[in-house]
């Protein structure tokens, strides 16, 4: 039973007897007289759910009521009414009150009313318990409102027929561990799960990887493939930075998007897959479209649900989780002891902009658990960048985004100058070296103006 109740009544003597009663049941209770002294009282000790009088002096009940499912939207509220106010009651209840009770009522029936409230309330604890489980087990780690608010539209979308959904962010955030989740919290959890960067392939062979080829349709076609589109019928498939999409293939994809049907590479027929499809990615689409990179078409079947990944700069008090997460993750994967994050060196992550968001984090905390196991990390243990003068705040945001986007730059504009001069500037090796596609490498040097 709920421990705490509190009761909210003009009629003192009503109060008192009913206050000794519940304490003879073994609920403790505290009384208001008036509805501000009912909102004070919640504000001061909430309780656990509230015995609210329809008929109050000054303030009314309703309003009571309406300020109280403002301020304590999952405080249980039960309205007491008189025999008149029945139909009163009954918009209460509508308004946001649990359930109401008309006087004279007796003790057995408040008793019972109480019971069932308590029973429903632990069954609502526990089912976000395990949804909070469900979102750590999904590599969503975090209490902060931020990733609060992510969880919950995960569900909503998740829940929802909606089959064509875009994930926004920086690189590193977590755009593949969202998609994951979005999969698994839906009803196609108990089918496939496909994923494909756009960028890791050469642009020859993503229309094969996705939808598929005959024998014999390109060189080094041997035997029938099935694409990916295939694999994930039924399921799930997550296209992450699908801005490298090259354009010729954008059209085929888009009339997959609008129909549901496609024809393999080298193929004399259609094919029929059912998928949900979560495209990725960490640039401005808007922007690929306005410089002719992108179809608007595709773009606008995209951005039918479109759900932004908060950097990890803007989920401070996430950190502390992640931390923990990845440290005792790492240490199992090495077989060592877990290493410990002291206060000072904490208070140097906290104030780190982390430009490299979550994956940033785990990689750190991999090097730090290979160097130096078991051991305390101590200020020096970080890189240099922890240590450089914390970024302006507040009114400096935007400077600060635009230092970091030059910063971000100038690194990929150093990888990108090194790999071309490591194979004598052979553009296929350079784009090997990094992972990258022709067409995604020739992009890149477009746009940080290398010839």
């Amino acid at each position: 039973m709920r421990s705490q109740i509190l009761i909210v009544d003009d009629e003192k003597r009503f109060v008192r007897s009913l206050t000794f009663a519940l304490n003879q049941a073994g609920i403790q209770s505290q009384c208001a007289y008036t509805g501000e002294a009912g909102l004070a009282a919640l504000e001061e000790n909430p309780p656990d759910l509230m015995l609210l009088d329809l008929r109050l002096p000054e303030m009314s009940g309703m309003d009571v009521l309406y300020e109280a499912v403002r301020l304590y939207p999952e405080l249980p509220v039960v309205m007491i009414s008189a025999h008149g106010d029945t139909r009163a009651a009954v918009q209460a209840v509508k308004a946001g009150a649990t359930d109401y009770l008309t006087k004279p009522f007796a003790l057995d029936e408040l008793l019972h009313l109480i019971q069932n409230i308590t029973e429903r309330t632990r069954m609502q604890e526990e089912l976000t318990y395990h949804r909070t489980r469900g979102a750590s087990s999904s590599g969503l780690v975090g209490s902060s409102e931020a990733m609060t608010h992510l969880w919950q539209t995960i569900q909503r979308v998740a829940g929802s027929s909606a089959g064509r959904i875009l994930l926004l962010g920086e690189s590193g955030t977590g755009k593949a561990v969202v998609a994951r989740a979005i999969h698994e919290q839906s009803t196609r959890s108990s089918e496939a799960f496909v994923e494909i960067n756009c960028a890791a392939l050469p642009e020859q062979l993503i229309e094969a990887e996705l939808f598929g080829a005959e024998k014999g349709a390109y060189t080094g076609a041997h035997q029938k493939r099935s694409g990916l589109v295939a694999m994930a019928h039924r399921g799930t498939l997550f296209l992450d930075e699908i801005g490298e999409l090259p354009l010729p293939l954008q059209a085929k994809f888009l009339h997959f998007l609008e129909n549901g049907d496609y024809r393999p590479v080298g193929g004399g027929s259609n094919h029929i897959a059912d998928v949900r499809v979560i495209a990725a990615t960490n640039r401005s689409l808007e922007d690929e479209v306005r410089q002719g990179h992108f179809r608007e078409d595709l773009y606008f079947r995209l951005n039918v649900i479109a759900m932004t990944i908060p950097p990890l700069r803007e989920r401070g008090e996430d950190l502390r989780e992640l931390l923990d997460a990845f440290i005792d993750s790492q240490a199992r994967e090495e077989s060592c002891r877990p290493i410990k994050i002291p206060l000072e060196a904490l208070n140097l992550m906290l104030a780190y902009s982390w430009p490299g968001n979550v994956r940033e984090l785990r990689n750190l905390v991999e090097r730090l658990t290979i160097l130096y196991p078991g051991q305390l990390i101590r200020p020096q243990h970080l890189p240099a960048e922890f240590h450089a003068a914390s970024a302006p705040k507040g009114d400096n945001k935007q400077l600060r985004e635009s230092s970091l986007d030059q910063h971000l730059q100038r690194a990929e504009r150093q990888l990108v100058l090194e790999a071309l001069e490591k194979t004598d500037g052979h553009k296929g090796k350079a784009a090997e070296q990094l992972g990258l596609s022709r067409h995604a490498f020739k992009r890149r040097l477009q746009r940080l103006g290398i010839t």
